[in-house]
């Protein structure tokens, strides 16, 4: 596994950020790695990522480079099912991590994983079959960096390539709020207000459930981003849809046939535009020309 690269593409030399230290710290937590397996939104989260992946990615042995890939949640079946994966994340932990379960699966490993960052790939010009940024967007604040998050994309994919970003909903707060009570806190309460004025999530007092710094998304921006970047966008879907925050979310996905019923009922509103917002996170699908 490569531990760092500090060129990119054309012989340029990176200009890596230092990732900010409040999201440093709660993702060296250690949450991340079982985050999707485990609760029934991440699991609602895992389950339908994977089905819009499988949908809009090239076929195997497509070149995939999963910039942001945490532990490597979707970079390991990706690589199981025969794509070439790199995976690149600025937490080392994370690249600890999936360097690890990458050795786990010998038979089907990572071509390699890396901390770096989205903004400033080492990858060369029209390298790449199809990116992913399912993590990025989450952390970069101010738009110019997500539209260098996005360009960065743009640049190492090739010509008819793809790439599929990732958000979180501007309205993502509220939902938690409202259906796991969190509202009650006048301090949760003053953050949701922040959130939905700017998309600008900040959470002062350390509490874990709260997330981190972030940056919400309404679903028009995230589209306007990736065409921004030049990217052709074709679908911009809701991830969970409305049922991101069923209470009984957990009883729907453990039955086969209820859980079934609840996938195929996402499917078929995922790109209603009325809709979109009430997902927790949004997928844009974007191809260069």
């Amino acid at each position: 596994m490569q531990e760092n690269a500090d060129v990119r593409g054309a012989g340029r030399i990176g200009e890596r950020r230092e990732l900010d230290e409040n999201i440093l710290a709660y993702y060296e937590m250690g949450r991340e790695e079982g985050r999707l397996p485990g609760a029934a939104a991440g699991r609602l989260e895992y389950l339908r990522t994977r089905e819009l992946l499988a949908r809009h990615l090239p076929p195997a042995p497509a070149t995939v480079l999963d910039v942001g890939g945490g532990a490597g949640i979707y970079a390991l079946p990706l690589a199981g099912a025969g794509y070439s994966v790199s995976l690149i994340d600025p937490v080392p932990l994370h690249v600890e991590q999936a360097a690890a379960a990458s050795e786990d699966q010998p038979e089907a490993p990572l071509a390699d994983a890396e901390v770096g960052d989205a903004r400033s790939l080492s990858q060369a010009d029209e390298s790449i079959d199809a990116v992913l940024l399912l993590g990025p967007l989450y952390h970069l604040t101010t738009r110019e960096d997500r539209l260098r998050a996005f360009r960065e994309a743009r640049r190492v994919v090739r010509p008819g390539g793809v790439v599929l970003a990732a958000s979180i909903s501007r309205f993502a707060s509220t939902m938690d709020g409202l259906y796991q009570g969190l509202l009650a806190d006048d301090e949760f309460e003053a953050i949701v207000e922040r959130d939905l004025r700017t998309g600008q999530h900040l959470n002062p007092t350390g509490e874990a459930r709260w997330f981190t710094t972030a940056y919400f998304h309404l679903p028009s921006e995230l589209r306007e981003e990736a065409e921004e970047a030049e990217l052709i966008v074709e679908g911009l879907f809701g991830i969970e849809g409305p049922a991101g925050n069923l209470p009984d979310l957990d009883a729907w996905l453990e039955d086969p046939a209820r859980r079934s019923k609840l996938l195929a009922a996402v499917r078929r509103v995922e790109a209603a535009p009325d809709l979109l917002g009430v997902s927790p996170h949004l997928l844009v699908v974007g191809r260069r020309p």
